[in-house]
C-alpha cells in the first residue's frame, strides 16, 4: 500500500509541476502578447502586469515541490498554489465563465490536494510544540 501511495504522490506531483511550469512560462514570457493569456487576464479584469509575477511564482512553486527537503518552503508552495486555484476558480465564475474555463484550475487544485495529502513523511514539516509551565 505504501508503494502505491508513493506512486500516486509522484504522478500527482509531476503533473502538478508540469502544469505550473507550462502556465508559468506562458505568463512569464508571453505576458501581453501571449496565446490567449493576456486576453484571459483582461477578460477577468486583472491588469496584465500581474502575469509575469504569477509566472515567476508558479515556476518557483514547481521547483520547490520537486526538490527534496525544503519542508517549510514546500508547505508555502502548496498553500500558494491552493490560493491561486481558489482565486482562479472564483474569478472565472464571477466573470461568468463556464465549466470549460474553470476546469483547468480545478484540475490543478485536485493535483495540489492529492500531492499534499500523499506527501511522504520525510518531506513534511514537523513541528514539535513544547509545553512550558508558568
Amino acid at each position: 500500500m505504501q508503494k502505491l501511495r508513493k506512486i500516486i504522490y509522484w504522478i500527482a506531483t509531476l503533473w502538478l509541476a508540469l502544469g505550473l511550469t507550462a502556465t508559468g512560462l506562458v505568463q512569464l514570457f508571453h505576458g501581453v502578447d501571449g496565446v490567449g493569456g493576456g486576453n484571459m487576464m483582461s477578460a477577468l479584469g486583472y491588469p496584465l502586469y500581474l502575469m509575469p509575477l504569477l509566472g515567476i511564482l508558479k515556476l518557483l512553486a514547481a521547483v520547490i515541490l520537486l526538490l527534496p527537503g525544503f519542508s517549510l518552503p514546500k508547505q508555502w508552495a502548496y498553500a500558494g498554489v491552493f490560493f491561486l486555484v481558489v482565486g482562479a476558480v472564483y474569478s472565472h465564475i464571477a466573470a461568468g465563465g463556464g465549466i470549460v474555463e474553470v476546469l483547468p484550475a480545478l484540475l490543478i487544485g485536485v493535483l495540489t490536494v492529492v500531492s499534499w495529502w500523499l506527501l511522504p513523511d520525510n518531506r513534511k514539516l514537523s513541528l514539535t510544540l513544547s509545553q512550558t509551565s508558568v
